[in-house]
């Protein structure tokens, strides 16, 4: 498994070769300027730098799923924020870092670091769309360190909502719920609850995510789909 994080620190590549087993990806390195708001470490000290942990396509839903067949682990509230912390945590304490999760408070600003660490923006849905990977990534926890990492910055890249021309997502929603001026939660999760949402959306994931052109080739697996709609618990 090759990351989209290049690097020329050491810490990062045996980061990558512990976490690839589990699908783990380095999403990217946020070094932190003076003045910036950075997260505390364990020991009381501000990070210098951060790296995100996350998923491309579904790169960790075989090892979530090997997880879960061990009795008792799919009956765990939040299972795959358990299977995260389980996977996580301990690689924290054997590389002297404090892990961050998005599921813990104090809550972290992960799209803002994942906006400084691979340059995106938010789609008309708001989750943040990836030039490549498109809506079918995620971010599922971060390594806090002392001292700033190397690695290469982020590439820039063109927004890819900007030259969409068809922007089917727009027109993809069954209740109009995906606007420019941002995504309406209320009326989505409303049509969620209704006979026609539980057999298109809930089944096959939002219909409008699933129209847009960008990285269709890591769409996530059917199982993964489900299990995340099945998630929002309606």
């Amino acid at each position: 498994m090759s990351g989209p994080l290049t690097s020329s620190d050491d810490v990062l590549e045996k980061l990558r070769a512990v976490l690839e087993p589990h699908g783990f990806f380095l999403r990217g390195v946020v070094n932190f300027a003076e003045g910036d708001e950075a997260p505390v470490l364990k020991d009381g000290q501000v990070a210098s730098s951060i790296v995100l942990l996350g998923n491309i396509g579904s790169s960790i839903w075989p090892a979530f799923e090997r997880w879960g067949d061990v009795p008792g682990n799919k009956d765990a509230q939040n299972p795959l924020d358990t299977w995260s912390k389980a996977v996580i945590g301990p690689v924290a304490l054997d590389f002297g870092a404090t892990a961050y999760f998005p599921s813990d408070p104090p809550w972290q600003p992960f799209q803002q670091w994942a906006t400084r660490a691979e340059d995106l923006r938010p789609s008309p849905l708001g989750i943040l769309i990836h030039p490549e990977y498109g809506l079918w990534h995620g971010y599922r926890g971060a390594l806090g360190f002392g001292r700033a990492l190397a690695a290469a910055p982020p590439a820039r890249h063109t927004h890819p909502c900007d030259t969409c021309s068809g922007k089917p997502c727009l027109s993809g929603c069954p209740v109009d719920a995906v606007l420019t001026s941002g995504f309406q939660i209320a009326p989505c999760r409303t049509h969620l609850k209704t006979a026609e949402g539980k057999t298109n959306c809930m089944i096959a994931g939002c219909l409008a995510r699933n129209l847009c052109p960008v990285g269709t080739e890591y769409r996530y697996q059917p199982e993964q789909l489900r299990f995340h709609m099945a998630a929002l618990n309606l």
